[in-house]
């Protein structure tokens, strides 16, 4: 099997946006909270493209797109970490079913870190589901403490 990959572009939206609803499906989320989530991330991909603040990576297999990944790019203050102001946090890691298995996600993932490298930002940042984390350790993720609030 041959795959490709390539960046996303604007005209990817409504793809971008199905594989995260699939990938959130496929960790057990709800259908409704899932459905209620899809129009306002759409929304949020097609600025967060224009404005390059999302860079989308797609994975291409007989010209359809079986999976993809996305970094958000964000400015943040330096510190004991990194003296940059770039951190990359990777969202929406996504393979279809029948592509599973196939080294795709590892490819996305060296892919986006290469990006990543490209652009100067050495802290990249992710929130692996059970089934991927033995994926991110195995390039070198290690677990970093993280609260939330939801009001």
């Amino acid at each position: 099997m041959s795959v490709e990959l390539r960046a996303a572009t604007l005209a990817d939206v409504d793809v971008l946006t199905y594989q995260r609803d699939a990938m959130f499906l496929d960790m057990g989320y709800a259908a409704d909270e899932v459905s209620a989530a899809s129009d306002p991330a759409r929304t949020w991909l097609v600025r967060a493209l224009a404005d390059d603040l999302f860079h989308g990576i797609l994975a291409m297999v007989d010209g359809a797109v079986v999976g993809g990944l996305g970094i958000v790019w964000l400015d943040l203050p330096p510190n004991m970490h990194t003296r940059n102001e770039r951190r990359a946090f990777v969202i929406n890691v996504y393979v279809a079913p029948a592509h599973r298995r196939h080294g795709i996600a590892r490819r996305l993932l060296e892919t986006a870190l290469a990006e990543c490298e490209r652009r100067g930002v050495d802290v990249i940042t992710l929130q692996p589901s059970d089934d991927g984390r033995g994926l991110y350790e195995s390039a070198g993720f290690t677990p970093s403490g993280e609260l939330r609030l939801h009001r």
